[in-house]
């Protein structure tokens, strides 16, 4: 049996309308959830094989974390794409300092989250005091480091120009895969 904890009011979601979020979970998985709405504690109480396990758990943090379930669902759609989550209580002095960091993030009106979505190829969610990414492993990479510019201060445009540059480089890498016999 394997146990986590989601917040209260990321419950409702995990279950979905009529309960057809947790049953699409259970059946795209093969494993069996139970959720205790009163604590917020997620159980895995029976699968079949270890790996999916370990999918379902990352869907159920991406959900807790503030993602949708269609955006969480992507978690499924390949082995290679994974959760990562920034705690960005880590590097703030205080609240107001982590209210500031996460504005920083979000951008007016949600706009720097969706650039860095869109030059990415991620989602992300800022949520509580955290920023959760879905994507492959090198758009986690330049994600979380554009964050961290972010963080310490660096000017928007500069972080852009970045994400831009790394956008190209993976274009690159994208294109050399595909010419590979």
């Amino acid at each position: 049996m394997t146990y986590l904890r989601i917040p209260n009011e990321r419950i409702g979601v995990l279950i979905g309308k009529g309960g057809e979020t947790k049953k699409e979970l259970e059946e795209r998985t093969g494993v069996k959830i139970e959720v205790d709405s009163e604590t917020g504690e997620v159980k895995i109480v029976s699968y079949e094989d270890p790996a999916e396990v370990l999918r379902a758990i990352n869907v159920i943090r991406a959900i807790g974390r503030g993602f949708s379930p269609e955006r969480a669902f992507r978690l499924l759609e390949d082995d290679l794409i994974s959760l990562d989550i920034i705690d960005l209580s880590e590097f703030a002095r205080n609240k107001k300092d982590l209210e500031r960091m996460k504005g920083r993030i979000i951008g007016r009106g949600g706009r720097t989250r969706e650039i860095f979505e869109e030059l990415t190829g991620t989602l992300i969610s800022i949520y509580g005091k955290t920023v959760a990414i879905i994507g492959y492993p090198e758009q986690i990479q330049a994600v979380r480091k554009a964050i961290m510019m972010l963080v310490d201060g660096a000017p928007h445009g500069a972080v852009y120009a970045y994400l831009e540059k790394i956008r190209r480089e993976l274009k690159d890498l994208e294109m050399r895969y595909e010419e590979l016999p």
